[in-house]
């Protein structure tokens, strides 16, 4: 496939799909008789996954240290592994941090729908780093 076609089925930018292929990324693209660049199209899973890595949070760095480690083929499988564990844990703890976030925006909206102002402003699980400041603003 055409780098348009890549770039319309991916919503990848032609330019982005270039720099990938530059920096390590993306696998270069062979070549059809006419230079035209000609993918493969088990190149949009390859895609799917670096999409799910940066939506995690994976700095581009260690995407192209794991696309680097794939390229080298079977060897690496135990590498990959770990980078991807590392990854998953830092995920982990992201999500917990944003689970307690939740809990206390919960307890936030739960007290608006039914308790006084002065309850609201002096919820004592607020872990906010500045209660009077958000009591000024209303929170």
């Amino acid at each position: 496939m055409k780098i348009g076609e890549l770039a319309r089925r991916t919503g990848l930018s032609m330019d982005t799909i270039r720099y990938y292929e530059r920096i390590g990324l993306l696998p270069r693209a062979d070549r059809n008789a006419a230079r035209q660049r000609d993918y493969d199209p088990s190149i949009l899973t390859w895609i799917a996954f670096l999409r799910r890595l940066k939506t995690t949070g994976m700095p581009i760095r260690d995407m192209v240290r794991y696309a680097a480690l794939r390229a080298q083929g079977e060897e690496t499988v135990a590498q990959r592994g770990a980078l991807l564990r590392h990854h998953r844990d830092a995920v982990q703890a992201h999500l917990d941090e944003l689970h307690a976030c939740l809990d206390v925006l919960d307890s936030k909206i739960a007290g608006y729908a039914g308790s006084t102002r002065e309850d609201v402003d002096h919820d004592p699980d607020d872990q906010s780093p500045n209660p009077a400041h958000d009591a000024e603003r209303g929170q």
